[in-house]
């Protein structure tokens, strides 16, 4: 079968699809984006997570046909969400991938992309409560919860998360990783413009 879909904004078709094909095979076998990666095939670990229509799924476990005529977003395309004013790196990441980097979250590498856009999706959630300020931990715990790493033990994770949250605010980095608490978010590079910020 044709599946149509788009992914990281361009229209695109993958043909000869089997029926029984994941979302995953065809984004990194037919699409050639290997970014998220192919580890548990069992929804477990995580390393495959990308946006399905702005919802965070395994691609693993999503059939290719459900995701015809959709919207997915993968870690390459992340640093193309980024509004022309947000900070990023020297090439343009995204702040969520810089604060990865910055903060020594990555480590072999493969459990990242999914953390990345797990990060990413949780922080755009985050902004949108009440009293939204830098994530505590147990939150950020529990978003990350359907993402296994096996070499980081997590801390470098959570600080990344964190400066994540302050480099998404447009603060400068700080020298040190933040701690849970802090300014609240103004309107949030992450994702659409807050409508009552006019």
């Amino acid at each position: 079968m044709r599946v149509r879909m788009t992914v990281n904004g361009q229209p695109m078709t993958a043909d000869d699809v089997w029926e029984g094909e994941s979302l995953l095979f065809v984004l990194r076998e037919r699409l050639a984006l290997p970014g998220s990666k192919n580890a548990c095939e069992q929804g477990e670990c995580g390393s495959c997570t990308v946006l399905l229509d702005d919802v965070p799924v395994c691609a693993c476990l999503v059939a290719a046909g459900q995701a015809a005529d959709r919207e997915v977003v993968t870690v390459e395309g992340l640093a193309g969400l980024q509004p022309p004013a947000a900070p990023g790196g020297p090439e343009g990441l995204h702040p969520v991938q810089q604060a990865f980097i910055d903060a020594g979250a990555v480590q072999c590498g493969f459990c990242t992309p999914g953390l990345i856009m797990q990060a990413y999706w949780f922080l755009r959630q985050s902004r949108l409560r009440p009293t939204a300020g830098l994530p505590a931990d147990p939150d950020i715990r529990e978003a990350l919860a359907g993402n296994l790493c096996r070499c980081t033990g997590y801390e470098k994770i959570l600080d990344a998360i964190r400066l994540a949250a302050v480099l998404a605010r447009g603060d400068d980095p700080p020298q040190t990783p933040p701690a849970p608490g802090g300014k609240p978010f103004p309107p949030d590079p992450l994702g659409p413009p807050d409508e009552d910020a006019a």
